[in-house]
């Protein structure tokens, strides 16, 4: 008996061994890309409405597949077989609005979040010719004329014109563009950032004029980044004098809360005459212009204005020819204008779709070209119905396609409603689903996850404007499941829970492997919590690192609980959800995180002795303000890359959500981490790059001298050359590893 029981001892032993998953290692997370789910690259619906384009996975070929079936239909470029220039891959394209020409995108160099330059080819589809759009150097954000014989693009600051009729001419259409001072036809660094676009030029509809924006920053303030000239892992030996003495700057125009800002015009050119006309845009001194889009009328494009403090929207149709500008649609709202309004506005040919949060929840209004307004899309039944995003309006149907949060912030659905107000769901299934219809929307690739299904990825096909039917599976990520479930993962749970003031909040949570209810585990709570921002959903690519939480399973694998809730100020519950922080960002926010920490340490299975708090950017000063709260919750916490007072942040982004310093000068001294320094409670880790040119590095050294002022001990992780997300390199390993050290250090002790 007792040898058999020897034996049977080994045998479970062996057997265990073979059904234990593996353990993740830091390296498996920032490196390898094996938790990385497969997509579709750079999809764009074809004008056929049967057809949509896309890179294909080796980058040389650009292909066809029907909506119809999913499959391939042809080959549109080859890079193999192309005549005339000679390129080794694909990194980007822009149809021709004819279809006869694409713009081939290589060589790619990015600059700031969104723009970038890139040298591009012009390709003739029907002789199979490849040709450099230009031998004047890289180009940015090139605009096909609607008549696709023309193309204009941006370089050093000045718009170029190439005609393909005249053997791909060349003309120069602006000369006043210089560096720090005068840019055409592309946002300066802060309208980019905030407004979250990276081109400012259009063609009319007759593919007459252009009309642009012109930034003058000249008076806008200088930023200087420190960087070294020379990676010492390049070797000693070839390290230069400038390198052990780095005296090398980075240099550009960055307004901060307060400061001047870019002044803007309104620009036209005629290109048959040559002559430029400033068009006459009713705009206050300091306002903004986050918008402009064609519209197929040659006398209108339509252009959006802003106030500076942001809570007036106007859309003006501008005529290039005459210069008149004509209002159309006045927006005010209650506090700001969120900045999700533009990417969600669409120009039909016919009709204005524009969202807006002036009954309270974000909703669609469609209007004319002129501005009557024809309808909105809102809430049904009752329900709280956050749109989150526009896909189109059909013009023959009326319909408008959308997704929107229903009955909570959690799952994202597919909806189209009618012209009769009629709405109906078109993907009914819990968790998180985002489409790309065709241009006839009557099909479309749906692409869907929940909190414990990597992306699906499957063609739709509408009929009766309501009714949709499963065509084919693109992708299942099956791959991705199979080597996720390899791992020893915990378990990935949504839970909700009302904090002490009676405010009801979302959060998700990751527990370890094998969780035993009967132990108690360290916690620590990731979030970002700004504006508008949410991180809890269901959905696969939540957590500090995205998919599926690999970064929180690590953690869990450590002997942690992972836990991120959204506080008051984030999105998808409506506008006094979302507003309530206005003019004092980070103080209900900080309460918000400190209550889920008191929620947490009520749980029978929390070691309230050991709850860490960390967070990126806003999750940065979110860390800070909820460590020096008052309550003495947290036993550590890490703040990466974290604004420490709003005086130092630009101008759109902090004016937003906190007027101007005069205008607010309690809210910006008094509400922030360096004024609450003498408060801060826990062991504190603070990590930025030297050449962050979003939260500049003067965030934390302003801070840490606060920190030393106080006698507060802290550590510090500097990345030199390193811009706001600290990566490239080893880099990011190298930061969670210190993170996870610092972790390790003060909850499992």
């Amino acid at each position: 008996m007792k040898k058999l029981f020897l034996l049977s001892a080994t045998l479970f032993v062996a057997v265990s061994q073979l059904i234990a998953g593996q353990t993740l290692s830091l390296k498996d997370i920032t490196t390898t890309g094996m938790f990385s789910p497969k997509g579709i690259a750079a999809v764009q619906p074809l004008p056929d409405g049967q057809s949509y384009a896309q890179i294909s996975a080796d980058g040389k070929q650009i292909v066809t597949y029907s909506f119809r079936t999913g499959k391939q239909t042809g080959v549109l470029f080859d890079a193999a077989t192309a005549r005339g220039a000679n390129i080794s891959h694909v990194e980007g394209y822009v149809m021709s609005p004819d279809q006869k020409r694409i713009l081939i995108q290589t060589q790619t160099r990015a600059i700031y979040r969104h723009s970038f330059t890139a040298v591009y080819y012009i390709f003739t589809i029907a002789n199979n010719k490849l040709e450099p759009l230009s031998d004047g150097g890289p180009q940015q954000t090139p605009v096909w004329s609607p008549d696709g014989l023309q193309v204009a693009f941006v370089r050093d600051n000045n718009i170029f014109l190439v005609k393909l009729l005249y053997n791909n001419a060349e003309s120069q259409v602006t000369k006043d563009g210089k560096r720090n001072e005068i840019i055409n036809g592309l946002p300066d660094w802060v309208n980019e950032e905030e407004f979250s676009f990276h081109s400012a030029m259009t063609f009319s509809a007759d593919s007459k004029q252009i009309v642009w924006v012109r930034y003058d920053e000249s008076q806008v303030p200088e930023v200087y980044l420190p960087l070294a000239p020379q990676d010492w892992s390049a070797g000693a030996a070839t390290a230069s004098p400038s390198w052990m003495r780095p005296d090398g700057t980075y240099s550009y125009k960055y307004p901060k809360a307060g400061e001047q800002n870019a002044t803007v015009k309104l620009m036209s050119f005629d290109i048959k005459s040559h002559q430029t006309r400033t068009m006459q845009l009713p705009l206050d001194p300091d306002g903004y212009i986050p918008r402009i889009m064609p519209t197929s009328d040659p006398t209108k494009v339509a252009v959006f204005t802003l106030n500076r403090h942001q809570d007036i929207l106007r859309i003006f149709m501008a005529n290039p020819l005459t210069t008149v500008c004509q209002q159309v649609i006045e927006d005010k709202v209650d506090k700001y204008i969120n900045e999700n309004v533009f990417a969600h506005s669409k120009i039909t040919p016919a009709h204005i779709i524009l969202t807006s949060e002036r009954d309270g929840f974000n909703s669609i209004y469609v209007y004319s070209l002129n501005g009557q307004l024809q309808r909105s899309v809102k809430a049904t039944s009752g329900a709280d119905f956050v749109v989150t995003d526009v896909y189109g309006y059909d013009e023959p149907t009326g319909d408008v396609f959308f997704a929107a949060l229903a009955d909570g912030p959690l799952n994202q659905k597919i909806y189209v409603s009618h012209k009769n107000g009629k709405t109906d769901c078109l993907t009914p299934k819990d968790g998180w689903s985002s489409a790309t219809f065709s241009t006839d929307f009557k099909s479309f690739i749906h692409t869907w996850s929940d909190l414990n299904t990597p992306p699906q990825i499957a063609l739709l096909s509408v009929s009766g404007g309501s009714s949709v039917k499963n065509v084919t599976v693109l992708e299942d990520n099956q791959t991705l499941a199979n080597t996720y479930a390899s791992f020893d993962m915990g378990s990935k749970e949504l839970f909700s829970f009302t904090t002490s003031e009676g405010v009801l909040l979302y959060g998700w949570m990751v527990k370890p492997h094998h969780f035993d209810p009967s132990k108690k585990y360290p916690v620590v709570m990731y979030q970002y919590g700004g504006p508008g921002n949410q991180q809890v959903k269901n959905a696969w690519g939540i957590g500090m690192n995205g998919r599926g939480a690999i970064l929180e399973q690590y953690q869990a694998q450590q002997g942690y609980i992972a836990v991120c809730v959204d506080n008051r100020g984030t999105g998808g519950r409506g506008a006094e959800f979302e507003k309530c922080t206005y003019l004092h960002l980070g103080d209900l926010e900080a309460k918000d995180q400190v209550e889920t920490a008191l929620w947490l340490s009520q749980q029978s299975y929390v070691d309230k002795e050991h709850i860490a708090i960390w967070g990126w950017s806003y999750g940065g000063w979110n860390t800070l303000m909820s460590m020096s709260e008052g309550r003495p919750v947290f036993c550590c916490g890490i703040a990466i890359a974290p604004p420490t007072c709003w005086r130092f942040y630009d101008t759109i982004y902090t004016e937003r959500f906190m007027r101007t310093p005069k205008e607010n000068a309690d809210g910006y001294d008094r509400v922030c981490p360096i004024a609450r320094v003498d408060q801060l409670h826990g062991a504190l880790l603070l990590c930025h790059g030297l050449a962050d040119d979003n939260v500049h590095y003067q965030n934390t050294a302003e801070y840490v001298t606060a920190l030393v002022n106080a006698d507060k001990d802290y550590r510090q992780l500097v990345y030199t050359n390193r811009n706001h997300s600290i990566f490239g390199g080893n880099t990011r390993h190298h930061l969670f590893r210190q993170c996870m050290d610092f972790f390790a250090a003060h909850l499992l002790r």
